[in-house]
């Protein structure tokens, strides 16, 4: 496949750059044109094989679990106070709910959640039972998924860790780009190119055919 050459091709010479003393984040830009994001807006949840790092996950439950950190309907009088409130979002990268503790969790925590974008939503994070096996296939789940809204013509988001081996974050950057293709509107006739950088790089430019 020819694009899966070129990427290797591209982290190559990424990895040709001055070492630094962090892991550096393996960033995935997909520049678009002839699109336009007010008629389509983006919002997807995309799956990747390889996880790229574990997410903070705060939870909603009735009961404490011992597998996530749980807020339960008794500590929820707490978040009242905006400021409470908005330092438990900062904490955490995701939320999970008890499906029927939801309209509580929209009620106390919806306007600071929601300006935010991490509303437990169906697809990833409401549980119609919440027993450790849901719990932890839950938060998995979340640890292989990337959350994606676009606000300009071109999608930027994390793919990898410059730890990581070259095959898996190119299968990171397959699974994403196949799924973004697929929800454009006119697919790759949508899409300018595409670039691959680390944290502290300058952008490698990878060419469509």
């Amino acid at each position: 496949m020819e694009l899966e050459a070129e990427l290797k091709k591209a982290l190559s010479e990424l990895r040709k750059e001055k070492e630094r003393k962090f892991d550096q984040t393996v960033d995935l830009i997909i520049n678009l044109q002839k699109f336009d994001i007010k008629k389509n807006p983006l919002n997807i949840l995309v799956s990747v094989p390889h996880k790229i790092k574990e997410k903070k996950v705060g939870a909603f439950l009735e009961t404490k679990s011992k597998l996530v950190e749980t807020i339960t309907p008794e500590e929820f009088k707490k978040y009242s106070d905006k400021k409470q409130a908005k330092n438990l979002v900062k904490k955490f990268d995701f939320f999970i709910a008890e499906a029927k503790l939801m309209p509580k969790v929209a009620t106390t925590f919806g306007r600071v959640l929601g300006p935010a974008g991490k509303m437990p939503s169906p697809q990833l994070g409401i549980l119609p039972i919440a027993n450790e096996k849901a719990i932890e296939s839950t938060i998995d789940k979340i640890n292989h998924t990337l959350k994606l809204k676009l606000k300009e013509p071109s999608i930027k988001l994390p793919v990898g860790k410059q730890s990581m081996k070259d095959e898996d974050i190119i299968e990171n950057i397959l699974a994403v780009y196949n799924y973004v293709l697929k929800t454009l509107p006119r697919g790759k006739e949508n899409i300018k190119n595409i670039e691959i950088k680390f944290t502290m790089t300058k952008p490698q430019k990878i060419k469509l055919r």
